[in-house]
């Protein structure tokens, strides 16, 4: 299916307050859900992504994200242009932004931008409204309580879909055990409802040439600051710099080691649900884990 880009082009116009006539539409890679190009008409160039009609609500939940991350003015994000559908399907139009990797010193700002925006507290845990991890709906409705929340609005809906795509029962039992007893890890800590990034991989993450850290593909909530961190950590990517600067700027409690395999559970299963039998070994020996961890 082909980009309706007449109907891009009429928005990008009506949002700069100009007519773009478009010249150029160049595909990016790297993307496992939307299409993705380079648009320019030999002065402005946007970053765009497409898919069939059914994902404007995807659209527009990151678009909400990146929108609410940015009017923190603590942390750099692309800017949103327009989000909308046309005849060929929906579309997503943000700012234009040449990322290098990060290194030593945009990760070590990262980290203390971060930091900064987890500061940002809320009354409840949870969001004004459903989005999105990757492709799987996200359910935000608030709760004051983090552990009722991350089990019910984050464990209990994966394991769910797990069942609904093959996982064994007996494993998915497993998981809902640790879902009933998750109160047992939060005894003696209190998680403040930070604004969290919520899909804090390297590959949503970026510096420009100045060496500014740029974020993006967000999946916005407010819950617990190490689940940030936690994901962050479980695939790799960032620099040593910006755990270190996250940590001198604010440091974190002494037993996050304790809840990372939790955290990171909800990622796990999310990939095993999005992507198949290859995820289904390390869910099982998280699950396994925290188990015994719960059983102390």
């Amino acid at each position: 299916m082909s980009p309706d880009w007449e109907t891009i082009a009429a928005a990008i116009g009506t949002a700069t307050g100009g007519e773009f006539a478009m010249t150029s539409a160049e595909p990016v890679g790297g993307g496992s859900i939307h299409l993705s190009w380079r648009v320019g008409d030999g002065r402005r160039k946007f970053f765009v992504k497409t898919n069939a009609r059914s994902a404007l609500p995807m659209f527009e939940a990151e678009a909400g994200g990146l929108s609410a991350l940015s009017a923190t003015g603590e942390i750099r994000v692309p800017a949103v242009i327009a989000a909308g559908t046309g005849n060929e399907g929906a579309f997503l139009v943000m700012e234009a932004l040449d990322l290098a990797p990060l290194d030593r010193e945009s990760g070590a700002r990262l980290g203390q931008a971060l930091a900064r925006l987890h500061r940002r507290v809320g009354a409840d845990h949870g969001w004004d409204e459903d989005n999105y991890i990757g492709a799987t709906p996200q359910i935000n409705t608030p709760h004051p309580g983090w552990p009722h929340f991350f089990g019910e609005r984050r464990l209990r809906p994966q394991l769910r879909q797990a069942l609904a795509n093959g996982m064994d029962k007996a494993l998915v039992a497993k998981g809902m055990g640790i879902v009933e007893r998750l109160g047992g890890m939060f005894l003696d800590y209190r998680p403040l409802p930070s604004l969290l990034h919520g899909d804090l991989w390297s590959g949503n993450a970026g510096a420009l040439a100045d060496g500014t850290p740029v974020v993006f593909d967000p999946a916005c909530y407010r819950g617990d600051r190490e689940t940030d961190i936690a994901m962050a950590e479980l695939f790799g990517g960032f620099p040593t710099s910006f755990f270190a600067a996250y940590r001198e700027t604010w440091p974190l409690d002494r037993d996050h080691e304790r809840r990372k395999p939790l955290y990171n559970l909800y990622h796990i299963l999310n990939h095993y649900n999005l992507f198949g039998e290859a995820y289904l070994g390390q869910a099982r020996r998280m699950i396994e884990r925290l188990l015994a961890e719960l059983r102390r």
